[in-house]
């Protein structure tokens, strides 16, 4: 009866997860990601040239976090996945991303290669640097449920559009000469909305996977 109420309402079981999915995660990314604005402040400020060790180890805080929130409303319906083994899986796969978009910046003797290699390079750099939390999570996700490899699908999807929003609202708002504190506040307010849109969409991929009745050990 409760069920069918919440039907005629409009709140179904699958608005619900997602509700609690994109407020979760979108306020674990949301915090988390002052772990990478601080490591860039210190590299900036405190130990220049340290700002590739610094944002890697800034990055696993960072999906630490992000982990958390996930596990957090994950295993509401998938109650046998492991929090803790979600939480480094999520870490590793986040610490090769940065590492990844790091290396333009520590090897600077790319700018000498031809466009061809830049296209190739780059192109290479964006499959590993999207897809890599995705794929590290896929190690506990296929463990639950079937089909999992469509949650590295999804994930690079999301990932890609949460970026794409962060990269049309802070370049374009960060002007030379600009107070410290208002491109820490523009940075923050583009990575809330890259948070919201990145959790929406993983949201939106986790519905569909789950409609399979999870069985551990049944990934494919």
């Amino acid at each position: 009866m409760a069920s069918r109420e919440k039907a005629a309402d409009g709140v179904t079981p699958q608005h619900a997860f997602l509700a609690a999915w994109v407020g979760w995660v979108s306020l674990g990314e949301s915090i988390g990601f002052l772990a990478p604005a601080l490591a860039q402040f210190l590299a900036a400020t405190v130990w220049p040239g340290a700002d590739f060790g610094l944002l890697v180890l800034a990055g696993l805080a960072e999906s630490a976090v992000l982990g958390w929130s996930q596990a957090h409303v994950l295993r509401s319906r998938l109650p046998r996945m492991s929090t803790s083994r979600w939480i480094l899986l999520t870490a590793a796969g986040a610490a090769f991303a940065w590492s990844v978009g790091m290396l333009p910046s520590a090897f600077e003797t790319w700018q000498d290669w031809p466009p061809a290699a830049w296209i190739g390079a780059g192109g290479v750099a964006a499959i590993l640097l999207l897809g890599s939390i995705g794929t590290a999570q896929w190690f506990e996700l296929r463990r639950h449920t079937f089909r999992a490899w469509r949650w590295v699908v999804g994930s690079s999807a999301a990932w890609a559009a949460g970026l794409s929003v962060f990269m049309l609202v802070a370049p374009p708002l960060w002007q030379p000469g600009q107070p410290a504190w208002l491109i820490a506040a523009i940075g923050v307010a583009a990575a809330v909305l890259m948070a919201v849109v990145m959790a929406l969409v993983t949201g939106l991929v986790l519905i569909r996977l789950l409609q399979v009745t999870p069985t551990a050990g049944a990934g494919r």
